[in-house]
Formats: C-alpha cells, sequence, structure tokens
C-alpha cells in the first residue's frame, strides 16, 4: 500500500517500496497506490479505501498487507481490525530486513535493540507471550497486569542489550586508538543501500563479502588492510547502506557500527551512477552522515556502475584547488579502480614530506626506520660518513619517527637536516 501525498519531504518511492518488499522475501499479490492529501488519523487512508483493500486480501487470501509508510500503534492496530490480516510499516519492514541479514553476534543485538524499542510503542495488547521468554512464573509482581508485565520485561532486555552495546563501543574505540597510534588511516565507505559498495570494497581489498543486488546485503561492518602507494597501509571500511527516511531507532541502536564512519580518516560516498534518482539519494545519505556527526569528514564521491552508462569513461574530477573531488568506476568490471587508488592516496598523503635528510651515523637505528617503511628513494652518503636519504612519507610517520629520537621535529621541518 502506497500513499501519494503533496509533501514532497515525506514522500516515499513506490518502485523502492516493492524492491524492499521483494529483499524481505514477501511474495506480492498486489500493489495499491493511493492518492490522498490529508492523511487519516484512524486509518491513514480513507475509510472506503479501507474496504476496497479488505475485499482485495480476502480475493488474494494476503497474510500480510504492508504500508510504505510509518503507522502510528493505533493506526496499525485500527487497520488489522478492519483488515483481518497482519499489518506492517515501513519501519517495521526495514526491520525485519535487518533481522534476516544480521550474522554477526553485534548485528544481532543492534536488530533486536531496534525492534524491541518499536515494539515498545505498540505494547497495548492483552497477552503477548514476552513473559515466556524469561519462564514467568516469579516474575509477576503483586497486582501486575500482564500489559505491565510485559512492558517490565522489554524494559529489562533492552537495558542487557544496551549494556553489551556499550561494551562493543568501547572495544571498536580502543581499536581506533591502536590504529591511530599506528597512524594508519581509515576509509569508510558510505552510500545509499544496493550503490554496490561491498562489490567496489571486495574489488579493492581482494576480499569476498557477501555482495548482492538487493537492498541491505551488507549489514555487520567488515574492515580489511589496504596497501596504497605512498600512503601504505590503511584500514577500508565496509558498512550499512543508508534508505530515506531511515528509522531513527536504527540510526540510534547502529550507533557502534556507524561510528566506523564518523571517525573515519576520509569517507568514499559510493553512488549508483545508473540510478535515475540519485541526486535524492545523496541528499539522504549527507542526511544521516549529519544525524551521526560524520558530514563535516573529508568525502570523496566514487560514482559507481559506470557499466550500465554510456559515453562515460573512468576519470577522476578535480576541485578548482586540484584536489580529488568525484571518481568514475565500474566496481563489478574493475573499470577506474587504479584511479580511485590514486584519488585516495592523493587525499591521506596532502601532507607528504618529500625531501633529503642528513642522518649522522649515530642515528643508525632511525635509518633503518625509515628503509622499513619503504620511504627511502635513494641513499647516498656524504663526507663524514651520514646518510643522505631521499626519502618520501606522510608527515605524521615522519614526525612520529623523529620525536620517539628525542628529536625536535620544528627544527628538523625548516632545516631539513638532523645533526
Amino acid at each position: 500500500m502506497h500513499l501519494d501525498g503533496q509533501d514532497p519531504a515525506a514522500r516515499e518511492d513506490p518502485q523502492e517500496f516493492q524492491e524492499l518488499a521483494r529483499s524481505a522475501g514477501a511474495e506480492t499479490v498486489g500493489f495499491v497506490n493511493v492518492s490522498r492529501h490529508q492523511p487519516s488519523a484512524k486509518f491513514l487512508i480513507g475509510s472506503g479505501k479501507v474496504e476496497e483493500l479488505h475485499d482485495l486480501v480476502k480475493e488474494g487470501e494476503a497474510e500480510l498487507v504492508i504500508f510504505n509508510h510509518t503507522l502510528t500503534p493505533s493506526q496499525e492496530r485500527n487497520l488489522e481490525r478492519a483488515l483481518e490480516c497482519r499489518v506492517l510499516d515501513r519501519t517495521g519492514l526495514i526491520l525485519d530486513i535487518f533481522a534476516q541479514r544480521a550474522r554477526t553476534h553485534e548485528g544481532k543485538l543492534q536488530v533486536e535493540l531496534a525492534q524491541l524499542e518499536h515494539m515498545s510503542t505498540r505494547l497495548v495488547r492483552g497477552w503477548t507471550h514476552l513473559e515466556r521468554q524469561k519462564g514467568g512464573i516469579g516474575l509477576r509482581g503483586p497486582g501486575e497486569t500482564q500489559l505491565e508485565t510485559d512492558r517490565r520485561l522489554l524494559r529489562v532486555r533492552i537495558r542487557q542489550i544496551k549494556q553489551r552495546l556499550e561494551k562493543v563501543r568501547g572495544q571498536r574505540e580502543q581499536a581506533r586508538r591502536g590504529r591511530r597510534r599506528a597512524d594508519i588511516p581509515s576509509v569508510s565507505l558510505v552510500g545509499y543501500t544496493n550503490a554496490g559498495k561491498s562489490t567496489l570494497f571486495n574489488a579493492l581489498t581482494e576480499s569476498e563479502v557477501y555482495a548482492a543486488n538487493q537492498l541491505f546485503a551488507t549489514l555487520d561492518p567488515t574492515l580489511r588492510r589496504l596497501e596504497l602507494e605512498d600512503v601504505g597501509p590503511v584500514i577500508l571500511a565496509d558498512t550499512v547502506g543508508f534508505i530515506r527516511h531511515l528509522p531513527h531507532k536504527l540510526v540510534e541502536s547502529f550507533r557502534a557500527t556507524l561510528e566506523e564512519s564518523s571517525n573515519a580518516d576520509l569517507l568514499l560516498h559510493v553512488i549508483d551512477a545508473h540510478e535515475p534518482e540519485r541526486d535524492q539519494q545523496i541528499e539522504q545519505v549527507l542526511a544521516v552522515l549529519g544525524e551521526i556527526g560524520a558530514n563535516e569528514l573529508p568525502m570523496l564521491e566514487v560514482y559507481n556502475k559506470l557499466d550500465l552508462l554510456e559515453g562515460i569513461e573512468p576519470q577522476i574530477q578535480r576541485d578548482a584547488d586540484g584536489k580529488p573531488q568525484r571518481v568514475w568506476v565500474s566496481a563489478r568490471d574493475g573499470l577506474g579502480l587504479d584511479l580511485l587508488r590514486q584519488a585516495v592516496a592523493e587525499l591521506l598523503g596532502d601532507d607528504l614530506f618529500v625531501g633529503t635528510l642528513c642522518l649522522p651515523q649515530r642515528l643508525g637505528r632511525l635509518r633503518a626506520q625509515f628503509f622499513e617503511l619503504g620511504a627511502v628513494q635513494r641513499e647516498t652518503h656524504d663526507e663524514e660518513g651520514g646518510s643522505l636519504l631521499e626519502v618520501r612519507l606522510p608527515r605524521v610517520e615522519l614526525n612520529r619517527l623523529i620525536s620517539r629520537e628525542g628529536l625536535r621535529v620544528d627544527e628538523f621541518i625548516e632545516q631539513h637536516t638532523l645533526q
């Protein structure tokens, strides 16, 4: 059931809705499009349409009616009574897809949290059997109704999941601190669902992350190490896709996962170049990035699925300062991936030190470290036996090595010489 209204901010895409239902495994019996500018408080749609929908449900023997909109708890209950079958709104549908896709323990916890918080607003039925999760007997307080028991059990479970996810968040932050100490930059793939992030991730890292032409194929974040010329190792993260009007409960529940994006040194915004509504999808991704505090991070736009377009070659488009701004690639066919690596290396390594260092013999250990990093382009020697190293490496890495030896970095940078 799709409702067409005049408010463009609340507008949903009927084609995307059908794709969501297909991704959830639903077998579509019929699609109903209703034009209504003023939603009804009781049913969202008019009572006449409800009767018409009831007849369609009986005729098609449908077991479930899905609305491409957010329903209030009372609207959902009223519709279930009138249609005599289960009713699901857009949020419930997305939650169901997430529940199917979750693979890791963390992902399952995040989905359960979002589902329980969604359910808590709809918990009004007299008997929901939630007490069976805890055994029931002995848990009910004196004079406590079944509804109060269910609500209390929900609160207890939600608190338990939040505590577990807080531990996960701490572990992720510890891992990120370790990477920062090692000065390994992190790059996070973000984008609208089904834009091709996982296919691009696999192509860049030679991994085998699950990728499919369906919405929310990737739910659990995956990290891989990637070697880039002039930069060295970077950590590439594949994250959950965004969607218009992504339920706020999901953004909250997946905050631990989405922090991989909000703490990245660079975001690769993967865009489906073949999608007719790509501009609206870009807006939605930027809106979610704003919610998680990642909208100010450096970003490179990656226009993917170039193989579906005619007359456009793989290329890097630059801004007025010459910085890479947009790269056109085909992750599926491997077109333009070398250009993407080049653009990422430029953006991460824009603060490169390129010059000659004069290291006296007593700093032999420091000399060895430069060689270990692969930063030495050429080595010669001066009259006193010191090493003249032509090096190329990130300035952050250079500062780290110098400060370890107790040397003054500012003097070194000015003179490009260590004595």
